[in-house]
């Protein structure tokens, strides 16, 4: 093994280390400021996860216009009661990732009946004596019908939180007790069948675990209702095949709490759910400095890796997802949660969650409150849009061990690319005013590919000086800036580039930079660059 290093444009080889050297080439400089260099390392020998190719996925909650936190209403119409589903924006939005999951919940899918004509079908309404603020609410069979609608349009990937509440009572210490009724569950089900409508999946209950939010259900009382959950969508669909899938418990993580679950319910569960709100509070005024520090952002692994341990060390074959994650509570924080700063946060969560082998991840929300990646009002994305779109469109499955040397300020995670050959890596720059100059080592055998004679060496290839010039060797860039450096902005450019709609309310193109692969890849102060290399070909990437 040795060092392959490209110097003055070819490739020689140095026997003295156990790492692969491969530079490559920036298209953005930084602002005035220092400039240090550093090294993603990448081990490409096998992959450390895996990832759904429809790894992103987005919320649609049942808050009503009159939801307030701290005496703001940003909910608007975003709810799946009122939604616009004939939005031109919206269509596209959701369109564009091809498919979308798309996960129906939140606190009040725990208070929803679905309409089955046995009892009168009453909305919400605000009421403060009532459990999260607000009465039980109905579904009307006529707005399902119109979601599904929807859902048909797009090539969403539906994903149902049905109320876990239904037939049990409610402590005054906030346990509920009983087992779920799963009869008007059964009837939206049947109805769901019997219109031919898809669903991926169905989820039972939000936030019952644990401490639970407001309310909480014990573990051996919530297995036995996943069981439950999941006999009731092997009877309904009894003739179709693939099945959806059985989701549960949609809830915060608690050790002691999920490790009962999974092991009584083992052979019921699909698809183990956990939320993430790890930032605090939407009100917090630190919500800023949070984010734009690695150690508070490192946090959070721990409780990715204590679920993986948790199914790992159990005999589950359910997999791991972030069911609902939308970083601040209460609904966000405006020109925060919805501005450009949020992508540093959203995108490490994402390259974080992965390689702890997360399926899915799904973000609260795609529309409604502070954090939606569509705008409230008038549904033009956020930045956190473009952020997931790029990030579907250039992460393949195959998850790569990364670190980075240099600076703590520098995020790095690395994927086979997604529908070519290659890899692409995500660096995000917390740094108000370094720029990174970084530079690519692989540890292992890899390949490069070229359009000329290549000599192989043992397990490396090896670029002799004037057949095989780096010269010729190109990548693809794609750098994240806010407009005018502003952190709070809410347009985000793309290779200097503001991203926006044109006038039919089309997504715009994600068009890259072409880039000559001899130099490090510049990532600027603040700023976020996916950088797709196609020439690399490494063995947990075949």
């Amino acid at each position: 093994m040795g060092f392959l290093v490209l110097v003055k444009g070819f490739c020689i080889l140095v026997c003295f280390f156990t790492f692969c050297f491969l530079s490559a080439n920036s298209q953005n400089g930084g602002r005035n400021g220092a400039t240090v260099e550093g090294f993603v390392f990448i081990d490409g020998n096998s992959a450390i996860g895996r990832i759904d190719s429809d790894f992103i996925c987005a919320t649609l909650d049942w808050w009503p216009p009159e939801k307030c936190d701290y005496g703001t209403c940003s909910w608007g119409h975003a709810s799946l009661l009122n939604l616009d589903l004939n939005n031109k924006i919206l269509l596209s939005a959701v369109k564009a990732f091809s498919p979308l999951k798309i996960r129906l919940g939140g606190t009040l899918q725990d208070k929803v009946i679905y309409e089955d004509h046995k009892q009168p079908c009453i909305p919400f309404s605000k009421s403060t004596s009532e459990l999260f603020g607000f009465t039980k609410g109905c579904l009307p069979l006529s707005r399902w019908d119109e979601l599904n609608t929807f859902f048909k349009r797009t090539g969403a990937l539906v994903i149902f939180g049905l109320n876990a509440l239904t037939g049990r009572s409610i402590r005054s210490d906030g346990s509920a007790v009983g087992a779920w009724d799963s009869s008007n569950a059964e009837s939206l089900m049947r109805y769901t069948v019997g219109k031919g409508y898809s669903m991926y999946g169905w989820e039972l209950g939000n936030e019952l675990s644990g401490n639970g939010v407001g309310v909480r259900v014990s573990a051996d009382q919530y297995a036995s209702d996943t069981i439950a959950l999941q006999n009731l969508v092997q009877e309904v669909y009894s003739n179709q095949q693939p099945k959806p899938l059985t989701i549960a418990p949609g809830g915060f993580f608690d050790v002691k709490w999920f490790k009962e679950f999974m092991a009584k319910t083992s052979k019921s569960v699909d698809v183990v759910t956990h939320h993430i709100y790890n930032l605090g509070p939407g009100v917090d005024e630190h919500l800023v400095d949070k984010i734009l520090d690695p150690s508070n952002l490192d946090r959070e692994a721990n409780t990715f890796s204590e679920l993986q341990s948790t199914l790992r060390s159990s005999t589950t074959s359910a997999t791991a997802w972030v069911g609902e994650s939308g970083g601040a509570y209460n609904s966000g924080r405006n020109l925060v949660t919805n501005a450009f700063v949020f992508s540093f946060w959203y995108l490490d969560q994402l390259g974080m969650a992965s390689t702890y082998d997360t399926k899915t991840y799904c973000r609260q929300s795609l529309i409604g409150g502070n954090y939606g990646l569509l705008n409230t009002t008038t549904f033009v994305p956020n930045p956190d849009y473009y952020s997931a779109l790029l990030w579907n469109r250039l992460m393949g499955i195959n998850v790569l061990s990364t670190s980075f040397s240099g600076t703590k300020k520098i995020r790095a995670y690395a994927h086979c690319a997604k529908n070519s050959q290659g890899i692409t890596l995500l660096l995000i720059n917390l740094d108000n005013a370094t720029t990174v100059q970084a530079k690519v080592a692989f540890q292992g055998s890899f390949t490069v590919t070229q359009k000329r004679k290549i000599h192989s060496n043992g397990k490396n290839i090896i670029l002799l000086p004037g057949e095989n010039k780096i010269g010729e060797m190109e990548r693809e860039e794609y750098h994240l800036t806010a407009k005018d450096g502003d952190l709070h902005s809410q347009i985000m450019l793309l290779n200097g580039k503001i991203l926006g709609l044109n006038s039919y309310g089309d997504i715009p193109p994600l068009e890259a930079v072409t880039v000559n692969s001899s130099d490090p890849i510049a990532v600027a102060p603040f700023s976020i660059v996916f950088a797709q290399i196609p020439d690399v070909v490494l063995p947990a990437c075949k």
